[in-house]
C-alpha cells in the first residue's frame, strides 16, 4: 500500500515527482505548450493562506510543483476542492461547474487551458494519474 500525502503539501509533491520521473514519459504530449500559475485557495492545511503552485506543459509533460513561474501564460486561482476534483479526481465537469459558479478566476490567455481541457490523455500519462491518485490522502 502506497503512503498517502495531503493533497499540494510539500511530501505530496515530492512523492508525485517522483512517480512521474520513474514513469514512461507520454507518447503524445499536450496540444498547446502552457505555462500556468495557479493560486489555490482554503487548503485545509494552510489556514488563511494561498498555495502558490503552477504547471508547465512546455516540454511536452504536465508538470506540477509550489511557487509561480515568472513568465505565465495564465493564472488561475481556484479553491483547493475544486482544484483536488480536476488535477486528482479527474473531473473536468467539477472545473467547468465551478467556473460558471465564478469559482474560478482565470487572468491571462484562456485558450490555452481551454485546449488542455480537450484533450485526452495517453495512456503513459493516465498511468501517472492513477499512481498520482493512489499517493493522494
Amino acid at each position: 500500500m502506497a503512503e498517502k500525502y495531503e493533497f499540494l503539501t510539500d511530501e505530496w509533491i515530492a512523492a508525485a515527482k517522483k512517480i512521474q520521473e520513474e514513469s514512461p514519459k507520454p507518447e503524445s504530449g499536450p496540444p498547446t505548450p502552457m505555462k500556468m500559475n495557479l493560486v489555490i485557495t482554503d487548503a485545509p492545511f494552510k489556514a488563511g493562506e494561498e498555495i502558490q503552485a503552477h504547471m508547465d506543459t512546455s516540454d511536452g509533460e504536465a508538470k506540477m510543483d509550489l511557487g509561480h513561474m515568472e513568465t505565465p501564460d495564465l493564472t488561475v486561482t481556484v479553491d483547493y476542492d475544486t482544484a483536488r476534483a480536476i488535477f486528482i479526481d479527474q473531473n473536468p465537469q467539477a472545473g467547468m461547474q465551478a467556473f460558471m459558479a465564478g469559482k474560478i478566476k482565470v487572468a491571462g490567455d484562456m485558450t490555452k487551458m481551454m485546449a488542455m481541457q480537450q484533450q485526452t490523455p495517453d495512456a503513459a500519462a493516465q498511468a501517472v494519474a492513477e499512481q498520482i491518485k493512489e499517493i493522494t490522502a
